[in-house]
């Protein structure tokens, strides 16, 4: 697949294009749970995980409300910060983002804000629906998603000065990637975020006809 890819193409140009299955793209701090998240997702079951050098990609089925029986290939890419400046050739053209984010990691959540927000505002990424997937909900002194949200600044991601079609639509999801609680819950909320965003785009160009 290398072989094909220019220097400013990204890596899902060079991925067959199926028809009905959504990309998304799983970002976040390393040690967040992103690749175990990902696998519990995948194969329903827990699975002891090595740091991420590069990705993973797995396609996984939605299994309630709207979501159920759509597809997603999603893309889990390192979070150490040395791979960080590869996100932004996984997120172009992608449908949706899943931020996961350690809960308990008081520490290291400005961190987190400021790679959130870095990827939010990339011009690649306008408009596309963020899921902040708030893991290890599990573990004593993890921050309820209320907290969350302003720690992380998340509401300075609603406006946009082109209008409602360019800010982001995001939703915080309390998560457990060990046993999976919430992990389908917030892959229902990413994709009723990607029908929304679809139906304002046809409207506005309706409006501009």
């Amino acid at each position: 697949m290398g072989a094909n890819m220019g220097k400013n193409s990204s890596l899902l140009d060079a991925l067959p294009s199926t028809q009905g299955t959504l990309h998304v793209v799983m970002l976040g701090l390393d040690s967040a749970g992103k690749t175990t998240a990902l696998y519990r997702l995948k194969f329903d079951q827990y699975l002891n995980t090595v740091p991420t050098i590069g990705f993973n990609c797995e396609k996984v089925k939605g299994t309630i409300g709207k979501s159920k029986g759509v597809n997603f290939l999603v893309w889990d890419v390192g979070g150490q910060e040395k791979l960080r400046p590869l996100w932004k050739s996984y997120t172009r053209c992608t449908d949706g983002i899943i931020f996961v984010l350690d809960s308990v990691d008081i520490e290291r959540m400005e961190e987190a804000k400021m790679e959130l927000i870095r990827t939010a505002k990339s011009p690649d990424n306008t408009g596309v629906p963020i899921l902040v997937l708030a893991n290890k909900q599990d573990l004593p002194g993890a921050k309820e998603p209320r907290e969350l949200e302003k720690l992380l600044g998340l509401h300075e991601l609603v406006s946009s000065p082109h209008g409602s079609r360019d800010a982001h639509s995001w939703h915080v999801q309390p998560a457990c990637a060990i046993t999976g609680e919430g992990l389908h819950e917030g892959l229902e909320s990413l994709y009723e975020m990607i029908l929304k965003r679809r139906k304002l785009a046809k409207l506005q160009k309706k409006r501009v006809r």
